[in-house]
Parts: C-alpha cells; structure tokens; sequence
C-alpha cells in the first residue's frame, strides 16, 4: 500500500461524546495511524482542563485500540492546525458532521485549511444517526442541569461530570 496514511482528529472533546468516539473508530478505517488533536485554545474557556480532557479521551480510545489494533495516539494541540498536520507527518483531517449547519462552517474551514497547506486534504465522516445530535455543548448543558447524559457520553465521563456540577 505504500505511505502510511495518517490523519489528525482535531477537537476541544469537552467533554468526549459517544459521537466523537464513534467518529474516531470510524477514522480508523481510513487512516493507518490517527493523532487526536486535543485542543488548547487560550481564548476558549473549557468545563474540563486540558489535562482532564486528555485523561478521559485517552481512556475512551484504549478499548478502541484493543479491539482494533488501531494506531492512535492524543496530542495537545495549540497552533495552528495545518502546522500541527505537518508536526505530526498527517495528510488528512478527519472532521465529523452532524447537521447542514457542520457543513457550512466546516467547508469554509477546509478551504482554508488546503489555503495553508494544500498537501493535506480534509475528509468528512457523517455521525452515526445514534449520534447526529450530541454535541459537547449540549451534553454540558444537560448534565448542568441534572439531566441524565448516560446515553451520550461513557460512564466515566458523566461521572466526571457528575462531579463537576455536584461541587
């Protein structure tokens, strides 16, 4: 086959959803290697610190990896993302959509994205229909609230949220 495909999985994952997990093991079918690009953006303020979110997603992709045998690995990112893709030797951006509304932002990201680096090419993966409405946002605001988000997120992770909203 050649190059191995590499491909970068960038997000905030605050928290990490059963939707972004679902996308990440979908990911793995067409890359050979996938780096999750967990975001650190010092204008955009997080429920989760950035050390928890990597703890939590890095525990969301080890059954992943057991299961599979899948290349994956979590890697804070903090620049600009077509030079994070370079960092990480990545040809590809895996990005998922949910709704029309992904699409439009999404597709203007992309065009500047091949702007920066037209080696890299982005590759959409739809959400699963189980999964077409969780968004982190909404799973915040939901368990904020006192609402059961245990079909939208691990057992881990509405526990760490659990704990969150409980302080």
């Amino acid at each position: 086959m050649g190059a191995n495909r590499v491909a970068v999985y960038p997000g905030t994952f605050d928290p990490v959803t059963n939707g972004h997990v679902d996308i990440i093991t979908r990911a793995t079918k067409v890359a050979d290697k996938l780096v999750i690009g967990l975001g650190e953006h010092a204008t955009k303020t997080t429920l989760f610190p950035v050390e928890q979110r990597l703890a939590m997603i890095r525990a969301e992709i080890e059954p992943i990896k057991a299961a599979t045998g899948a290349d994956i690995e979590v890697q804070i990112l903090d620049s600009l993302l077509t030079e994070f893709v370079d960092e990480v030797g990545a040809s590809i951006i895996i990005r998922g959509l949910r709704a029309v509304s992904d699409f439009d932002y999404e597709l203007q990201m992309a065009g500047m994205n091949a702007r920066l680096n037209p080696k890299v090419d982005t590759v959409f993966l739809m959400a699963s229909e189980a999964n077409l409405f969780i968004a982190s946002s909404l799973v915040r605001e939901v368990a904020r609230l006192g609402g059961d988000v245990s079909s939208l997120v691990s057992p881990r992770v509405a526990e760490n949220l659990a704990k969150v909203f409980s302080e």
